[in-house]
Protein backbone atom coordinates (compact mmCIF):
# COMPACT_ATOMS: atom_id res chain seq x y z
CA UNK A 1 0.00 0.00 0.00
CA UNK A 2 1.52 3.37 -0.97
CA UNK A 3 0.72 6.45 1.25
CA UNK A 4 -0.39 9.34 -0.51
CA UNK A 5 0.95 12.89 0.84
CA UNK A 6 -2.71 14.13 1.65
CA UNK A 7 -2.89 10.79 4.14
CA UNK A 8 0.98 11.31 5.62
CA UNK A 9 0.18 15.16 6.45
CA UNK A 10 -2.38 16.78 7.96
CA UNK A 11 -3.82 20.60 7.57
CA UNK A 12 -3.08 22.44 10.65
CA UNK A 13 -0.57 20.23 11.97
CA UNK A 14 1.09 21.02 15.00
CA UNK A 15 4.07 17.79 14.90
CA UNK A 16 6.22 17.18 11.74
CA UNK A 17 8.67 14.68 10.91
CA UNK A 18 10.04 15.47 7.52
CA UNK A 19 12.03 12.75 6.11
CA UNK A 20 13.22 11.72 9.57
CA UNK A 21 15.80 8.79 10.12
CA UNK A 22 17.45 7.34 13.36
CA UNK A 23 20.26 4.53 12.92
CA UNK A 24 22.99 3.26 15.48
CA UNK A 25 25.91 1.72 13.57
CA UNK A 26 24.70 -0.91 11.05
CA UNK A 27 21.16 -1.01 12.99
CA UNK A 28 18.38 1.53 11.37
CA UNK A 29 15.37 1.88 13.47
CA UNK A 30 13.99 5.09 11.92
CA UNK A 31 13.53 5.28 8.14
CA UNK A 32 13.10 8.42 6.35
CA UNK A 33 9.71 8.71 7.84
CA UNK A 34 7.80 11.50 6.71
CA UNK A 35 4.65 12.51 8.39
CA UNK A 36 2.93 15.20 10.36
CA UNK A 37 0.32 15.27 13.39
CA UNK A 38 -2.59 17.54 14.34
CA UNK A 39 -5.26 18.32 16.59
CA UNK A 40 -6.95 15.10 17.86
CA UNK A 41 -6.10 11.62 18.65
CA UNK A 42 -3.70 9.84 16.42
CA UNK A 43 -3.10 6.50 17.19
CA UNK A 44 0.70 5.43 16.52
CA UNK A 45 0.53 1.76 15.42
CA UNK A 46 2.96 -0.77 14.80
CA UNK A 47 4.86 -4.31 16.65
CA UNK A 48 7.21 -4.50 18.95
CA UNK A 49 10.11 -3.70 17.19
CA UNK A 50 8.57 -1.02 14.15
CA UNK A 51 10.42 1.98 15.50
CA UNK A 52 7.91 3.76 17.41
CA UNK A 53 9.36 4.34 20.79
CA UNK A 54 12.24 5.88 18.75
CA UNK A 55 10.10 7.86 16.88
CA UNK A 56 8.67 9.59 19.46
CA UNK A 57 12.20 10.43 21.02
CA UNK A 58 12.89 11.55 18.26
CA UNK A 59 9.84 13.97 18.42
CA UNK A 60 10.39 15.09 21.75
CA UNK A 61 13.97 15.95 20.72
CA UNK A 62 15.03 13.52 23.19
CA UNK A 63 17.05 11.45 20.38
CA UNK A 64 19.26 13.73 17.89
CA UNK A 65 18.04 12.56 14.05
CA UNK A 66 20.56 10.76 12.00
CA UNK A 67 18.76 12.60 9.02
CA UNK A 68 15.98 15.12 8.80
CA UNK A 69 14.19 17.37 11.10
CA UNK A 70 11.30 17.65 13.72
CA UNK A 71 9.01 20.72 14.22
CA UNK A 72 7.21 21.12 17.32
CA UNK A 73 4.58 23.85 17.47
CA UNK A 74 6.71 25.84 15.29
CA UNK A 75 10.08 25.11 16.68
CA UNK A 76 12.45 22.56 16.80
CA UNK A 77 12.72 20.77 20.40
CA UNK A 78 16.53 20.41 20.53
CA UNK A 79 17.15 24.20 19.51
CA UNK A 80 14.83 25.66 21.32
CA UNK A 81 13.71 24.31 24.73
CA UNK A 82 11.12 26.47 25.54
CA UNK A 83 8.88 24.41 23.86
CA UNK A 84 8.41 21.85 26.44
CA UNK A 85 6.41 23.98 28.58
CA UNK A 86 3.12 23.25 25.88
CA UNK A 87 4.59 19.38 25.00
CA UNK A 88 4.74 16.43 27.24
CA UNK A 89 5.71 12.80 27.00
CA UNK A 90 4.85 9.60 28.60
CA UNK A 91 7.32 6.72 27.97
CA UNK A 92 6.84 3.30 28.70
CA UNK A 93 9.86 3.00 30.94
CA UNK A 94 8.92 3.47 34.12
CA UNK A 95 10.41 6.90 34.70
CA UNK A 96 9.17 7.34 38.16
CA UNK A 97 10.43 8.23 41.72
CA UNK A 98 9.50 5.07 43.16
CA UNK A 99 10.75 7.09 46.72
CA UNK A 100 8.00 9.43 46.04
CA UNK A 101 4.03 9.32 46.53
CA UNK A 102 1.97 9.65 43.64
CA UNK A 103 1.27 13.29 45.11
CA UNK A 104 5.10 14.03 45.02
CA UNK A 105 5.73 13.10 41.91
CA UNK A 106 3.42 14.97 39.88
CA UNK A 107 3.60 18.37 42.73
CA UNK A 108 7.19 18.10 41.72
CA UNK A 109 6.60 18.00 37.97
CA UNK A 110 3.52 21.04 38.31
CA UNK A 111 6.95 22.89 40.05
CA UNK A 112 9.38 22.06 37.60
CA UNK A 113 6.85 23.15 34.89
CA UNK A 114 6.60 26.43 36.84
CA UNK A 115 3.10 25.61 36.71
CA UNK A 116 1.32 28.70 38.57
CA UNK A 117 -0.43 27.19 42.00
CA UNK A 118 1.34 23.48 41.67
CA UNK A 119 -0.62 22.18 44.50
CA UNK A 120 -4.16 22.94 42.95
CA UNK A 121 -2.59 21.51 39.14
CA UNK A 122 -1.44 18.61 40.69
CA UNK A 123 -4.67 17.54 42.33
CA UNK A 124 -6.53 18.52 39.03
CA UNK A 125 -4.14 16.12 37.29
CA UNK A 126 -4.29 13.24 39.98
CA UNK A 127 -8.01 13.21 39.59
CA UNK A 128 -8.34 13.13 35.60
CA UNK A 129 -6.56 9.88 36.32
CA UNK A 130 -8.37 9.09 39.26
CA UNK A 131 -5.84 7.93 41.58
CA UNK A 132 -7.43 10.60 44.56
CA UNK A 133 -7.66 7.85 46.60
CA UNK A 134 -4.06 6.59 46.08
CA UNK A 135 -2.45 9.67 46.22
CA UNK A 136 -0.62 9.52 49.38
CA UNK A 137 1.27 6.19 48.82
CA UNK A 138 4.41 5.32 47.16
CA UNK A 139 4.99 5.25 44.11
CA UNK A 140 6.66 1.80 44.40
CA UNK A 141 3.81 0.36 46.22
CA UNK A 142 1.60 0.95 43.10
CA UNK A 143 0.81 -1.68 40.57
CA UNK A 144 1.93 -1.33 36.97
CA UNK A 145 -1.25 0.55 35.41
CA UNK A 146 -1.39 2.08 38.70
CA UNK A 147 2.08 3.94 37.80
CA UNK A 148 0.90 4.36 34.49
CA UNK A 149 -1.94 6.43 35.39
CA UNK A 150 0.87 8.46 37.80
CA UNK A 151 2.83 9.62 34.88
CA UNK A 152 0.12 10.59 32.78
CA UNK A 153 -0.86 12.87 35.58
CA UNK A 154 2.31 13.69 35.84
CA UNK A 155 2.49 14.76 31.95
CA UNK A 156 -1.12 16.83 31.72
CA UNK A 157 0.02 19.02 35.30
CA UNK A 158 1.02 21.74 32.88
CA UNK A 159 -1.86 20.87 30.63
CA UNK A 160 0.41 20.59 27.23
CA UNK A 161 -0.92 21.30 24.04
CA UNK A 162 1.16 18.60 22.50
CA UNK A 163 1.06 15.41 24.25
CA UNK A 164 3.28 11.79 23.07
CA UNK A 165 2.41 8.35 25.09
CA UNK A 166 4.31 5.15 24.79
CA UNK A 167 1.83 2.56 25.51
CA UNK A 168 0.15 4.35 28.10
CA UNK A 169 -2.05 1.72 29.13
CA UNK A 170 0.14 -1.33 30.03
CA UNK A 171 -0.96 -3.18 32.88
CA UNK A 172 -4.01 -0.79 33.70
CA UNK A 173 -7.28 -3.19 34.07
CA UNK A 174 -9.82 -2.30 31.89
CA UNK A 175 -12.15 -0.25 33.73
CA UNK A 176 -9.08 2.15 34.28
CA UNK A 177 -8.42 1.80 30.79
CA UNK A 178 -11.82 2.57 29.69
CA UNK A 179 -11.53 5.61 31.70
CA UNK A 180 -8.00 6.83 30.34
CA UNK A 181 -9.37 6.10 26.74
CA UNK A 182 -11.97 7.99 27.48
CA UNK A 183 -9.62 11.40 28.80
CA UNK A 184 -7.31 11.01 25.71
CA UNK A 185 -10.92 11.18 23.62
CA UNK A 186 -11.71 14.19 25.59
CA UNK A 187 -8.49 15.88 25.19
CA UNK A 188 -8.20 15.27 21.66
CA UNK A 189 -12.03 17.15 21.27
CA UNK A 190 -10.67 19.80 23.25
CA UNK A 191 -8.11 20.82 20.18
CA UNK A 192 -4.61 18.85 21.75
CA UNK A 193 -2.54 16.57 19.79
CA UNK A 194 -2.51 13.38 21.15
CA UNK A 195 0.05 10.84 19.67
CA UNK A 196 -0.67 7.32 21.19
CA UNK A 197 2.21 4.34 20.41
CA UNK A 198 -0.02 1.37 21.40
CA UNK A 199 0.16 -2.48 19.76
CA UNK A 200 -3.13 -3.65 21.34
CA UNK A 201 -5.28 -3.24 18.34
CA UNK A 202 -8.81 -2.46 19.93
CA UNK A 203 -8.09 0.05 22.25
CA UNK A 204 -6.62 2.35 19.67
CA UNK A 205 -9.35 1.80 16.89
CA UNK A 206 -11.27 2.89 20.18
CA UNK A 207 -9.57 6.62 21.03
CA UNK A 208 -8.13 7.18 17.48
CA UNK A 209 -9.39 9.39 14.55
CA UNK A 210 -6.33 8.18 12.52
CA UNK A 211 -3.76 5.90 12.60
CA UNK A 212 -0.23 6.43 11.52
CA UNK A 213 1.44 2.68 11.05
CA UNK A 214 4.93 2.01 11.10
CA UNK A 215 7.15 -1.39 10.08
CA UNK A 216 10.65 -2.24 10.81
CA UNK A 217 11.28 1.52 10.97
CA UNK A 218 9.47 2.60 8.08
CA UNK A 219 6.48 4.90 7.70
CA UNK A 220 3.58 1.53 6.06
CA UNK A 221 0.56 3.56 5.83
CA UNK A 222 -1.71 6.57 7.21
CA UNK A 223 -5.25 7.55 7.41
CA UNK A 224 -8.58 6.75 8.94
CA UNK A 225 -8.76 3.36 9.37
CA UNK A 226 -11.73 3.07 6.72
CA UNK A 227 -9.41 4.48 4.33
CA UNK A 228 -6.94 2.52 4.68
CA UNK A 229 -8.89 -0.60 4.38
CA UNK A 230 -10.35 0.84 1.58
CA UNK A 231 -7.22 1.52 -0.01
CA UNK A 232 -5.96 -2.42 0.19
CA UNK A 233 -7.38 -3.18 -3.21
CA UNK A 234 -5.20 -5.59 -4.07
CA UNK A 235 -6.58 -8.06 -1.66
CA UNK A 236 -10.02 -9.41 -1.42
CA UNK A 237 -12.15 -8.01 1.48
CA UNK A 238 -14.30 -9.91 3.64
CA UNK A 239 -18.23 -9.45 4.06
CA UNK A 240 -20.37 -11.62 6.32
CA UNK A 241 -23.53 -12.41 5.30
CA UNK A 242 -26.43 -13.96 8.24
CA UNK A 243 -29.37 -15.49 6.71
CA UNK A 244 -31.82 -18.13 7.92
CA UNK A 245 -29.98 -20.54 4.85
CA UNK A 246 -26.84 -19.75 4.07
CA UNK A 247 -26.51 -22.62 1.54
CA UNK A 248 -28.97 -21.72 -1.00
CA UNK A 249 -27.20 -18.56 -1.22
CA UNK A 250 -23.89 -20.37 -1.29
CA UNK A 251 -24.42 -21.30 -4.78
CA UNK A 252 -25.24 -18.10 -6.80
CA UNK A 253 -22.45 -16.35 -4.88
CA UNK A 254 -19.61 -18.83 -5.75
CA UNK A 255 -20.38 -18.51 -9.20
CA UNK A 256 -19.97 -14.94 -9.41
CA UNK A 257 -16.19 -13.96 -10.99
CA UNK A 258 -15.76 -11.49 -8.01
CA UNK A 259 -16.35 -13.85 -5.59
CA UNK A 260 -12.92 -15.66 -4.44
CA UNK A 261 -13.96 -17.79 -1.35
CA UNK A 262 -17.13 -18.72 0.70
CA UNK A 263 -16.82 -20.19 3.68
CA UNK A 264 -20.15 -21.71 5.82
CA UNK A 265 -20.18 -21.57 9.52
CA UNK A 266 -23.67 -22.41 10.93
CA UNK A 267 -25.78 -19.20 9.85
CA UNK A 268 -23.15 -17.22 8.34
CA UNK A 269 -21.77 -16.97 5.34
CA UNK A 270 -18.44 -15.36 5.16
CA UNK A 271 -17.46 -14.43 1.14
CA UNK A 272 -14.33 -12.92 -0.01
CA UNK A 273 -14.90 -10.24 -2.75
CA UNK A 274 -13.08 -8.22 -4.92
CA UNK A 275 -15.68 -6.15 -5.33
CA UNK A 276 -18.50 -5.43 -2.08
CA UNK A 277 -21.05 -3.24 -4.16
CA UNK A 278 -21.82 -5.73 -6.29
CA UNK A 279 -22.14 -8.31 -3.41
CA UNK A 280 -24.06 -5.92 -1.87
CA UNK A 281 -26.37 -5.07 -4.60
CA UNK A 282 -26.62 -9.12 -4.99
CA UNK A 283 -27.32 -10.98 -2.02
CA UNK A 284 -30.88 -8.68 -1.08
CA UNK A 285 -31.59 -10.38 -4.71
CA UNK A 286 -30.95 -13.85 -4.57
CA UNK A 287 -32.56 -14.12 -1.19
CA UNK A 288 -35.56 -12.44 -2.33
CA UNK A 289 -35.58 -15.09 -5.33
CA UNK A 290 -34.51 -17.96 -3.01
CA UNK A 291 -37.14 -17.03 -0.07
CA UNK A 292 -33.99 -16.77 2.59
CA UNK A 293 -34.37 -14.25 5.31
CA UNK A 294 -31.54 -12.49 5.55
CA UNK A 295 -30.50 -11.13 9.16
CA UNK A 296 -27.16 -9.29 8.77
CA UNK A 297 -24.73 -8.12 6.17
CA UNK A 298 -21.42 -6.57 6.94
CA UNK A 299 -17.80 -6.30 6.30
CA UNK A 300 -15.24 -8.33 8.57
CA UNK A 301 -12.55 -6.22 7.86
CA UNK A 302 -13.07 -2.75 8.03
CA UNK A 303 -11.38 -2.89 11.49
CA UNK A 304 -7.77 -1.77 12.62
CA UNK A 305 -6.95 -5.95 13.06
CA UNK A 306 -7.34 -6.66 9.45
CA UNK A 307 -5.17 -3.65 8.79
CA UNK A 308 -2.70 -4.39 10.76
CA UNK A 309 -2.32 -7.78 9.82
CA UNK A 310 -2.37 -7.14 6.13
CA UNK A 311 0.68 -3.91 6.59
CA UNK A 312 2.73 -7.08 8.81
CA UNK A 313 2.16 -9.87 6.79
CA UNK A 314 0.87 -8.99 3.58
CA UNK A 315 4.03 -7.49 2.95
Amino acid sequence: MSTSNSATHVENSTVTADHLSKWYGQKVAVSDVNCSFGPGVTGLLGPNGAGKTTFLRLLTGLVVPSRGSVDVLGKDPRRDPKVYAKVALVPEDESVYAHMTAWQFVRWSAAMSKVDQPDKAAAEAIAQVDLEDAAMRKLDTFSKGMRQRAKVASALVHQPDVLFLDEPLNGADPLQRAKLIALFVRLGQEGRTLVVSSHVLAEVERMAERVVAMVDGRLAAAGSIRSLRNAMSDIPRRILVEADDPRRLDAALVAKPWTTAVSIDGSTLHVDTTDPFELGALVPAVAQAEGVRLIKVQPEDESLESVFRYLVDGR
